[in-house]
């Protein structure tokens, strides 16, 4: 009886997995689980385990994955009207991670390698312009994010602060606009 109780679960089961209406919420858990989860612990463990040959193929797997997640974003909505996409990106997911097919490695070799051997110029000064910029842009609104590190850290540590008393930490001058702002008995936060 045992055997025909779990027969019908995995049944079920695959019929979730691979019935495309009404079942993307499945698929597409699925996809994530089999394209980040597995991978992030197994990336863990190849590390910890300073195992070089894992540590390898689990590279060139995120190299891969990380590309078709460009490609992903900026075809976006070519492929959201086909209806067996997420069967289709599962499969690509585990043929990427098979050491049979060893897919990472193919993908690679022959189409990531070649493309950025040919273009590791190009990507790399806009890759430096880039970089430029958003120092350039941190820089000229430093205060703004220091008084938003202040409002996330005070958001974040007000467990151990009760309610109704006064925030001391927080700077006192409205940080977008460089005015100060006036302290009043009424925006201390004490209730009488």
């Amino acid at each position: 009886m045992a055997l025909f109780g779990s027969g019908i679960a995995s049944e079920v089961g695959l019929r979730l997995l691979l019935c495309p209406l009404g079942s993307n919420v499945v698929i597409r858990t699925a996809c994530c689980s089999v394209g980040i989860v597995v991978p992030v612990y197994c990336t863990f463990k190849a590390i910890e385990r300073k195992d070089d040959p894992a540590q390898q193929k689990w590279l060139l797997y995120w190299a891969a994955y990380g590309s078709f997640s460009l490609v992903e974003i900026f075809s976006d909505r070519l492929i959201s009207w086909c209806p067996y996409y997420y069967h289709m990106k599962f499969a690509f997911l585990v043929w990427l991670q098979l050491p049979s097919a060893d897919g990472a490695k193919q993908l690679y070799m022959n189409h990531l390698r070649p493309f950025f051997l040919k273009n590791q110029t190009k990507i790399d000064r806009i890759l430096g312009l880039t970089y430029g910029e958003l120092l350039k842009l941190i820089s000229a609104h430093q205060g703004e994010i220091q008084y938003a590190r202040a409002m996330f850290l005070k958001v974040f540590s007000s467990d151990q602060m009760p309610r109704g008393r006064a925030n001391t930490d927080l700077p006192q001058d409205n940080a977008i606009e460089g005015e100060p702002r006036p302290t009043t008995e009424s925006d201390s936060g004490l209730d009488d």
